[in-house]
């Protein structure tokens, strides 16, 4: 495909069918976990893991590149990096970004699969730690190899990726997600004085949870440390761990290299969620974008043969609940898109417009239902919240999410032309998946409380 055919092609995706108004989308291809979140310059940068020629992501990967004053504003810039040295030459996977002296510096593991017989997990994989910088957030540096696979400890397998960068105190401090050669998931800390030379202080991990970690993640919030990572190999069970691979958080208490990880609770209990990724902005909110989609083979996206497939949540807002878990609520940015409010009784069915956001205060067992095809139902007694698709189509293969809530105090679903994100109980609960509406309206049913409408 030549530039004017590709130009042509984007043109046509922008005003596709199922084409979202507030998230972030790529402009052609395949688009999966957010990267490089920070804030530089004046300007949001979210990078994202990119393939530019294939909707179905089976092509290298790259990192794409949005950039905006503003995170519900965002203008795409370009494929600010695809593999191009024999350290990446199978894919520029997941990292990160933070600032040091008006520069950013990125981080990220370069994926090698060599060509052999090997199982790819004892042999056959390289997962390079590689380094770049940038000046502007979109022209990179010559690419810095920082650690291979001889340099993590002897203990790890050839699956070591994702590094996350931030710093305490006076150090630079780095966790990277590994697999094991016992198969058992844990998060590798290393520590560095300069960003560039990095010493290996300690492995965290708790029995039971898989036997890889992806995506870690380290944060502070009101001095209490959490570590957010995403489980592969979890058993599934009818109210928890019900995808293929899971993304979720661990309480910390102390050092982390020395910490005992507290209970694990996801991140999102709907269909489409992995990878999140956080950081801190200027105003001192911990921010939280995740990747609304997932690998797998269970269900589908209905846009892929429209030639781009996935999208990132909302950002979300990540603060603790008095009960010591944390709760989630998209930044408060996005309340400036809604308008032209009205309420909806409870029994009644009224037509809307995509994209639009409900809200209401149940104080009982509720149902709301988009299009008698997606089945939002709380009961009480059982104390059991269920996000059911009711139609083949409208999920795209996508059937039954359960959550255990003992009562639902507030709900809010906000859905864009393909999507819903359901925030229950000031975001303690939340559950977002992929929908594919005939048109770009929704009829809705709310029975059991009085909600409120907005058109974003």
């Amino acid at each position: 495909m030549d530039n004017k055919e590709k130009l042509e092609n984007r043109e046509r995706i922008k005003n596709a069918k199922w084409r979202q108004r507030f998230h972030i989308e790529p402009p052609d291809g395949w688009l999966n976990d957010p990267n490089g979140l920070s804030f530089y310059k004046g300007e949001y940068h979210v990078y994202f893991q990119y393939s530019p020629i294939a909707a179905d992501g089976h092509t290298p990967r790259g990192w794409g590149h949005y950039h905006g004053s503003d995170l519900m504003h965002m203008t795409y810039d370009r494929a600010v990096m695809m593999p191009d040295i024999p350290e990446d030459s199978h894919g520029v996977y997941s990292g990160s970004a933070i600032e040091n002296d008006g520069v950013l510096h990125i981080f990220y593991t370069g994926n090698v699969k060599m060509i052999g017989d090997y199982d790819y997990v004892k042999a056959g994989r390289g997962a390079n730690v590689i380094h770049v910088t940038t000046t502007d957030g979109s022209k990179m540096s010559e690419k810095q190899v920082l650690l291979r696979n001889s340099d993590y400890p002897d203990f790890c397998s050839c699956h070591v990726r994702d590094p996350k960068v931030w710093k305490e105190g006076d150090a630079w401090k780095m966790v990277l997600g590994a697999r094991t050669l016992d198969d058992e998931g844990c998060v590798l800390v290393y520590e560095s004085d300069d960003l560039i030379n990095w010493k290996y202080t300690g492995k965290v991990y708790k029995e039971g949870y898989g036997y890889m970690w992806e995506c870690p993640d380290y944060f502070e919030i009101d001095g209490k440390g959490f570590l957010s990572t995403c489980p592969q190999g979890m058993p599934h069970y009818e109210t928890k761990w019900q995808n293929l691979n899971e993304s979720g958080y661990f309480p910390v208490q102390g050092k982390l290299e020395d910490s005992v990880l507290g209970d694990f609770t996801e991140w999102d209990m709907g269909f489409d969620f992995y990878a999140p990724q956080t950081f801190l902005d200027p105003q001192g909110r911990r921010i939280l974008i995740g990747w609304l989609g997932m690998d797998n083979k269970v269900y589908g996206n209905a846009t892929t043969e429209l030639g781009w497939q996935h999208c990132l949540t909302i950002p979300r807002v990540v603060t603790v609940a008095p009960n010591g878990k944390l709760r989630q609520q998209p930044i408060a940015e996005f309340d400036e898109l809604k308008s032209n409010a009205r309420r909806q009784s409870s029994g009644q069915t009224a037509e809307y417009p995509l994209p639009f956001e409900l809200d209401g205060e149940p104080a009982d067992s509720f149902s709301i239902s988009l299009d008698g095809k997606l089945e939002l139902d709380f009961d009480k007694e059982k104390k059991l919240f269920t996000m059911k698709f009711t139609d083949e189509k409208y999920g795209c293969g996508r059937t039954t999410r359960n959550a255990e809530i003992d009562s639902v105090r507030n709900i809010r679903v906000i859905a864009d032309m393909s999507s819903i994100e359901v925030y229950i109980n000031d975001g303690e609960t939340v559950m977002s998946t992929r929908i594919y509406p005939d048109n770009g309206s929704v009829k809705l049913k709310v029975n059991g409380f009085e909600a409120q409408v907005w058109d974003i």
